[in-house]
């Protein structure tokens, strides 16, 4: 009579096969999913120093920034002191002319004063 392990399939063998086969498409996805924690992984460390850079950047620019408003707060400050001792020596050479001019014409300067007294009197009134 004829062996029947012979003839007859195995059932072992493709349950070997499913086994195998199963394995692969597992070791296919375990591949896959270790590739993508390493992208994660990389675009993460590239996020950190792209963040990084453009927060040098922004520290560099913010730099920038104040030392020219310090310079033009500067310029300007100096520029407000010229225009004031400008103004100070102005009034200082009309003081001046006033002064010469009541020493010269005295009565004139009295006149002068009472006739403004006058007309703010009025103008108050």
């Amino acid at each position: 009579m004829a062996d029947t392990t012979d003839t007859a399939p195995s059932r072992a063998t493709p349950a070997r096969r499913s086994s195998n086969g199963a394995a692969r498409p597992r070791r296919a996805a375990r591949a896959r999913s270790d590739d993508l924690e390493s992208q994660v992984a990389q675009l993460q460390s590239d996020l950190k120093t792209i963040t990084s850079t453009l927060t040098r950047m922004g520290e560099d620019k913010v730099g920038e920034v104040r030392s020219t408003a310090k310079l033009r707060a500067a310029e300007i400050r100096d520029k407000g002191e010229d225009l004031i001792e400008s103004a100070q020596d102005e009034f200082g050479a009309i003081e001046k002319q006033i002064k010469d001019m009541i020493r010269e014409k005295p009565l004139t300067a009295v006149a002068g004063a009472v006739a403004l007294g006058f007309v703010l009197a009025v103008v108050t009134r």
